[in-house]
């Protein structure tokens, strides 16, 4: 048995830059336990797994160790996949998962991303999280499923070199890090050891938090955004009442075929 995969960067238009995944279309579910050994083999921070039944596909994310409930840029990159290379021809993809319904369209030469607003909740910086990021702290919020960290400006966020053990540690799947851009309206980067994830090179699920921050904090509802990792990512964003739009490019840069 073999199976067709594409390797894709996300929210870049430049090969090697963004964040890449591992896009798989299936013809039936493979037993779970299939799925996270495939992720892990490809150790990427994502491997996503989509099949379609009837006129909804269905959407599953692996990073190397666990599968997740969301992620963006898997997501923006098996819509291009499913566009660019499997010829589907609508104007928009509807996809069901552990999260509820996504979807994603096309823009011109943009795919946005439709996920739902996940605004988070003001709590104290505890001392576990001050030790953890290493850097000072303006604001904590808990989205429910990630710790939200507002740092004083974006050179913060670019030096910042948190204790990997520690931020394991914290009740949450990870760490964002955020503050106002200079070029963009703001940064951020995303810290997951938990998951088994360092540092996550682009993470389009984390401005589902970040955007109604934003919104909330500058008065505005249309953002530029920039994720300050190694390889960097822009995303164009818009918060549209309960949902949030999440735009960026994607480009393929590997295929082949797997043997189990």
């Amino acid at each position: 048995m073999s199976l067709e995969f594409h390797q894709i960067d996300a929210f870049t238009q430049q090969p090697f830059a963004g964040n890449p995944a591992i896009v798989y279309r299936l013809d039936s579910w493979l037993p779970e336990a299939r799925m996270q050994a495939i992720a892990a083999e490809h150790n990427l921070a994502e491997t996503a797994f989509v099949l379609k039944e009837g006129a909804v596909w269905h959407i599953r994310w692996f990073t190397p160790t666990c599968e997740v409930p969301l992620c963006g840029h898997a997501t923006l990159a098996s819509a291009f996949a499913l566009f660019e290379l499997h010829g589907e021809s609508s104007a928009r993809l509807d996809f069901i998962c552990q999260s509820g319904a996504l979807s994603v369209s096309r823009d011109g030469d943009r795919l946005v991303l439709d996920f739902p607003s996940l605004p988070g909740q003001a709590i104290t910086a505890s001392e576990a999280i001050k030790a953890a990021l290493n850097v000072p702290v303006v604001e904590v919020l808990d989205t429910g499923k990630e710790l939200l960290v507002v740092v004083e400006s974006e050179q913060q966020v670019r030096d910042c070199q948190p204790n990997f053990a520690a931020v394991a540690k914290l009740p949450w799947l990870g760490m964002i890090v955020t503050a106002l851009g200079q070029q963009h309206d703001f940064v951020s980067r995303y810290f997951a050891p938990a998951i088994g994830i360092d540092e996550d090179p682009v993470t389009g699920s984390i401005h589902c938090s970040l955007i109604p921050y934003w919104a909330e904090r500058l008065g505005k509802q249309e953002f530029t955004a920039f994720q300050c990792s190694a390889r960097g990512g822009e995303l164009f964003c818009r918060l549209e009442g309960e949902r949030v739009k999440i735009a960026g490019h994607a480009v393929l840069v590997a295929s082949g075929r797997l043997h189990l």
